[in-house]
């Protein structure tokens, strides 16, 4: 096994793997196939980090929102710069969220990339909770893994066997 993925090494001189290859998942690798290697602890320090991330960014928006204050641009910019940071949020968290259980449509997730970028304290939220019960994006690998693996034992089950040995009924 390679240390760094968890994908068995071929260079040892055993066969190639058949069948279908967890993808690796960003901070976890493939850790998250079998919960080993420091699974945990990576959890736990994904959760610490994206928490100790978004703690950041709200100190930074407050300067930002000191700045505007001091600035004395006006209550009416002033507030629509907090709703849009709430609502950019609320809807960054609420995409990120979806994000961990099916795969996001590449124009739609294009299309959001600025509202994401503004809303990026709900995104690490998000990632936050997510990293509390299993790897961000764990269960959604999980399942297509599961799927393929299915999938390529009913493939290889059907082909056992040399078809020239069969017997041939009279």
């Amino acid at each position: 096994m390679s240390a760094e993925n968890g994908i068995p090494d071929v260079s040892a001189g055993s066969p190639p793997p058949t069948g279908p290859r967890p993808e690796p998942i960003r901070f976890f690798g493939t850790t998250w196939v079998d919960h080993g290697r420091g699974y945990t602890v990576r959890r736990v320090a994904v959760a610490v980090g994206s928490l100790a991330a978004a703690a950041a960014s709200c100190l930074v928006l407050r300067v930002a929102y000191q700045g505007l204050q001091l600035a004395d641009v006006g209550g009416f910019v002033t507030v629509l710069m907090v709703v849009m940071f709430a609502v950019c949020s609320a809807l960054a968290f609420r995409h990120t969220w979806a994000g961990f259980t099916s795969r996001p449509d590449p124009e739609r997730q294009a299309s959001l990339r600025g509202l994401l970028a503004v809303g990026f304290i709900g995104s690490l939220a998000a990632y936050f909770l997510r990293s509390l019960t299993e790897a961000p994006g764990e269960k959604l690998h999980r399942a297509e893994y599961e799927r393929a693996r299915a999938q390529h034992e009913k493939r290889t089950a059907r082909r056992s066997g040399n078809p020239t040995k069969k017997r041939r009924r009279s």
